[in-house]
């Protein structure tokens, strides 16, 4: 029979056997979210408290669901604070929450870490249990796969949509390959773009997670903070965050550099797992034209076609990426509320912002960057 333990931290838990219910995620792996936790970016005292369901069967692990008492919204990417502000003006708490998410990052990975649907069942069914016996407003689970979606459904959440911009390859043989199925203007767009940074004299080089050494990722770590600190925020991530990753998975990474006059100015962080790149995090320590399109766009898309990756997620929203070969996707999140009346006005809410979502994706699909007669993938 099996036990459920809630745990505060990974440390106790085998990163092989993890691994090998999360499947080859590397976003959703054992090595990425202990050093999220391990090294302060998601722990209690930055307002992310773990509190992991697990089911054991005897000793051995069989599922688990990373689940978080969150006392603000930062870092989800799924924006709840009107909902806050209607709890506050009516004198109630929204906070503490629970949330499954993966912290900071807005990609769809697996949320019910199992190989078998009774397991999955179970881990549902544990959250909506503690949610309801705690003191906590509500539940939320973001950016979980399809299969689940229906599952969180079914066990009475309510649904979500909301859009991302993914790239598609279509067997490209290099990048001019890829502009050339783009309409006239949005070819012209990328290559004067790409020319501005070329005649700013900035030329990249791409290094795969063994060949970022110490001095690199302190580099990386001063764009990291720089960009954050010049939009007046506070950087989520740390050196020992980014130390991390290059230590217990690096070949999961791509770094990409820019230099100028022999100094580096920029860089962005990608993670892959062979099939898909994520674009994560960027920074700058100056302004050029075009450099930021260039380090987070461009520079992956050509490391995609050259290693073959089927597809790219640039991160959340941004239309701006629809005219660069992004087209639009809706993704999932999933919510349960316990005060009667506001789960209510939610779902009303839902049902409203969601015919508005399927009318925004319409429209942005009539705006197709690619040429006409061009196929597009509609996964």
């Amino acid at each position: 029979m099996s036990k459920l333990k809630v745990l505060d931290s990974l440390g106790a838990i085998d990163p092989a056997r993890w691994d090998a219910l999360a499947g080859d995620h590397p976003l959703i792996s054992h090595a990425f979210l202990h050093a999220l936790h391990e090294t302060g970016c998601a722990a209690r005292r930055s307002g992310w408290e773990p509190q992991y369901l697990t089911l054991w069967d005897r000793e051995v692990l069989t599922g688990a669901m990373p689940l978080y008492v969150k006392h603000h919204s930062y870092g989800e990417y799924v924006f709840d604070w009107a909902w806050a502000e209607a709890y506050q003006r009516h004198g109630l708490d929204y906070y503490p929450k629970l949330l499954s998410a993966i912290p900071f990052t807005p990609c769809t990975t697996p949320r019910l870490i199992a190989q078998d649907d009774g397991v999955r069942a179970a881990l549902v069914a544990a959250a909506l249990d503690a949610a309801r016996g705690t003191e906590v407003s509500s539940l939320h689970v973001l950016f979980p796969q399809p299969a689940e979606t229906r599952m969180l459904q079914d066990a009475g959440m309510l649904p979500r949509r909301t859009v991302q911009f993914h790239w598609q390859n279509a067997g490209y043989a290099d990048f001019d390959a890829f502009l050339a199925t783009m309409s006239h203007d949005k070819r012209k767009k990328i290559k004067q773009e790409r020319r501005r940074v070329r005649e700013a004299g900035i030329v990249f080089r791409h290094l795969a997670g063994p060949e970022i050494d110490a001095a690199t990722w302190k580099f990386w770590t001063r764009c990291y903070n720089h960009t954050y600190r010049a939009h007046h925020s506070t950087p989520y991530l740390n050196l020992a965050f980014f130390e991390a990753l290059g230590r217990d998975m690096p070949q999961h990474l791509l770094l990409v550099v820019g230099s100028q006059g022999g100094e580096d100015v920029c860089a962005s962080l990608c993670i892959h797992d062979g099939r898909t790149l994520y674009g994560r995090y960027w920074g700058a320590l100056g302004y050029a034209p075009g450099l930021h399109f260039e380090a987070c766009y461009y520079q992956p898309l050509e490391f995609c076609i050259a290693q073959g990756l089927q597809s790219f997620e640039g991160g959340a929203q941004g239309a701006h990426k629809l005219a660069r070969g992004f087209l639009p996707r809706e993704t999932d999140s999933l919510h349960w509320l316990k005060h009667p009346q506001f789960a209510d006005a939610v779902e009303d809410f839902l049902k409203r912002e969601t015919a508005g979502i399927h009318r925004y994706v319409d429209e942005l699909n009539e705006h197709s960057p690619f040429k006409a007669g061009v196929p597009e993938d509609k996964t």
